[in-house]
């Protein structure tokens, strides 16, 4: 159950990176706008604000992301000594990646860190 919504999770972030998110946000906006223009105060301008606020950081962020993980993916193909595992680790989830981080630390440096 805890993997499953993890999961989703995850997933749901990569949702609101899509450009389809903003067109939901507007129309949500247009439909408050029709249906109750009257509640349709400053909040509804800083709640529609807040929202797209929201989705731009994560377009940026998961831009950047993978913009990185291309990068990393490269470094590890020319590298002939890399571990082919690394190269699917973006497969996995945000705690198996830090588990696997965590873990190497420890190789790295030893029990005592």
């Amino acid at each position: 159950m805890a993997y499953r919504l993890r999961q989703l999770l995850t997933r749901f972030g990569g949702w609101l990176a899509n450009p389809l998110a903003f067109m939901v946000v507007g129309c949500y906006a247009a439909a408050w706008l029709v249906f109750d223009s009257k509640s349709f105060g400053w909040q509804g301008v800083a709640t529609i604000a807040t929202w797209t606020m929201t989705l731009f950081i994560q377009r940026s962020e998961y831009r950047d992301t993978q913009a990185i993980q291309a990068k990393l993916d490269e470094l590890l193909r020319a590298e002939g000594k890399a571990r082919s595992e690394l190269t699917a680790i973006d497969e996995r989830e945000p705690e198996e990646i830090k588990e696997h981080r965590d873990d190497q630390k420890v190789h790295l440096t030893g029990p005592t860190g």
